[in-house]
């Protein structure tokens, strides 16, 4: 009996973005804000915070990131809790983007990448973000899983945090910058693929001017930052050039302080959604 082709990442990504617009909004269950939805910080909070995102806004958002963190504090209820939040996002057609940022070597990378990327895991994710600072072969098992699974990564390349700068900006012999080996290797990663690779880097949406780097991956582009961070919708062209059309802006917390009200949070995505896809197609 013949397997049906597992249909890529990449792919599905990119139906989802023509679709229902580049919006990804983050699922991110912290104590403050738990507080600010006139929930308590704990399991039942946890549960009835992750329902209510994912029932408000599954059948109009693109991708949400669940940061697992959040859920990881409280232990195995919390897991628990995630793997319903990603079952029922992915049943409802929303392609879930795991934020666990990953990174190890050997055995444990590839530990790390059954957890999330194989289709027998409870949590297994369309794709998961992962740290490639033990050197970007290291990364070897996720790619592997992630090719076979047709799940994707997204590489911290140039992360919005001031301190990442020290990492991603050191300049190593040859001359390139850390960040820039890491586009150029998911650039190799995702060359022929059609009509986008299933490997892509994170880049912060504040950053600025970006043009000595080349963000033309043949993948996507996950842009932390707009709303709460300082950047907006209208800064994406500049801060990504011609790779505008491959950004998938992250949303959190500037789309989730209007809940727990379902209409509040809808209203909220589709204003940054149609932001952003006027400012991507511009």
């Amino acid at each position: 009996m013949t397997e049906t082709p597992v249909t890529p990442f990449g792919t599905r990504l990119r139906a989802a973005m023509d679709s229902r617009g580049p919006l990804c909004v983050g699922i991110d269950p912290h104590a403050a804000l738990l507080s600010a939805w006139g929930l308590d910080d704990d399991i039942a909070g946890l549960e009835k915070f992750s329902r209510t995102v994912v029932e408000a806004l599954a059948d109009s958002v693109a991708v949400f990131k669940p940061q697992a963190a959040f859920f990881e504090r409280f232990g195995s209820k919390g897991i628990a809790v995630l793997e319903r939040t990603v079952a029922d996002a992915r049943a409802a057609g929303t392609l879930v983007v795991m934020d666990a940022k990953r990174g190890d070597i050997g055995s444990t990378m590839a530990a790390y990448a059954q957890t999330f990327l194989s289709p027998a895991s409870p949590l297994f994710s369309d794709a998961l973000t992962v740290s490639p600072y033990l050197g970007y072969g290291s990364l070897q098992p996720a790619v592997d899983l992630a090719r076979a699974s047709g799940a994707g990564l997204f590489v911290l390349a140039l992360t919005s945090n001031p301190e990442g700068a020290e990492v991603q900006r050191a300049v190593r012999e040859d001359g390139r910058t850390i960040g820039a080996t890491m586009l150029a290797h998911l650039a190799a990663e995702n060359e022929g693929a059609s009509p986008m690779g299933s490997f892509g880097a994170v880049v912060g949406a504040t950053l600025g001017d970006l043009s000595s780097f080349d963000l033309d991956i043949n993948g996507p582009l996950l842009a932390p930052g707009i709303g709460a961070q300082g950047a907006t919708a209208a800064d994406l062209p500049a801060v990504f050039g011609a790779a505008v059309g491959n950004v998938v802006p992250n949303v959190s917390r500037g789309v989730l302080k209007h809940g727990p009200d379902a209409a509040a949070l809808r209203a909220s995505a589709t204003r940054f959604a149609d932001e952003i896809r006027r400012a991507v197609s511009a």
